[in-house]
């Protein structure tokens, strides 16, 4: 620890802080590496968040304040908290780096600790009053509050019409956005394994599709765990991918995520 020098209350602030930022480091490790790497820039941003988290995390209860001043310390974990949860909000409103962020258990849990990190981190800057602390931290969990109710969650995409597009010399099947079609290996062509967090970050295809110019092959449907209906193609259930930001890319092909390989639907010849 820094030293027995520090007030008590001093100290447990400083555990409180570093165990918020741990956990919201954590939280964001185990978003980048189940759906999140593969995602252009955002990949990056998310790796960055984890090494910052866990840095400050570290840098508040055990390098000394003889060598790093402990209230530098505090007010970087408090801006680091506000600034992810900033971030977060703002890709759920408007997208940022051309990805819209999804509404995602994790991401509200992250969330939450960001605000407790920061209401918990600010008293420790000199003069600053805790009203102002307790009121920005209650804005924040009203802005929070206000975003992730507002944003879709998991509930997928309609059908509409099935296209095709030729990716890397390869045609593969697009949705009506002519954004690249997955099949996930888990599946089964009556089954859809991918539920909850992964259907965040892979949007099932819903309901009944209608092929398009140049789309061959059994078009089909099947029921869901929540009851929704899911289009499918030769016997694979059918889904997108949010790290795919415009028509054309196939970033989730042959991904190992959320518990099984990724492969995007080749479509039959004409």
């Amino acid at each position: 620890m820094r030293g027995p020098s520090l007030p008590r209350r001093t100290l447990l602030s400083r555990s409180a802080g570093a165990a918020l930022l741990a956990a919201t480091g954590g939280i964001h490790l185990d978003l980048y590496l189940t759906g999140y790497r593969t995602i252009p820039t955002i990949g990056w941003l998310f790796l960055l968040q984890v090494i910052a988290a866990f840095a400050l995390a570290i840098a508040l209860v055990l390098i000394p304040d003889r060598l790093i001043d402990g209230r530098l310390v505090a007010a970087g974990g408090a801006l680091f908290a506000v600034g992810t949860l900033a971030g977060y909000l703002l890709s759920l409103r408007v997208g940022l780096f051309g990805f819209r962020e999804v509404r995602t258990t994790a991401g509200i849990v992250a969330g939450v600790i960001e605000v407790a990190a920061f209401a918990v981190l600010v008293p420790l800057i000199p003069k600053i009053p805790w009203r102002a602390v307790a009121a920005a931290s209650v804005i924040a969990l009203a802005l929070l509050a206000g975003d992730v109710a507002a944003t879709p969650g998991s509930g997928g995409q309609t059908a509409a019409t099935l296209g095709t597009v030729e990716i890397h010399g390869v045609k593969v099947l697009t949705n009506a956005t002519g954004r690249t079609l997955y099949w996930f290996a888990p599946d089964t062509a009556t089954t859809s394994k991918c539920t909850g967090s992964c259907a965040a970050y892979w949007p099932p295809v819903l309901g009944k599709p209608v092929a398009g110019a140049g789309v061959t092959g059994t078009i089909g449907t099947i029921t869901r765990p929540d009851g929704t209906i899911q289009a499918t193609y030769d016997g694979h259930p059918l889904y997108s991918y949010i790290g795919d930001s415009a028509p054309g890319q196939d970033s989730g092909n042959n991904l190992n995520l959320n518990g099984g390989l990724w492969y995007q639907v080749k479509a039959l010849p004409s």
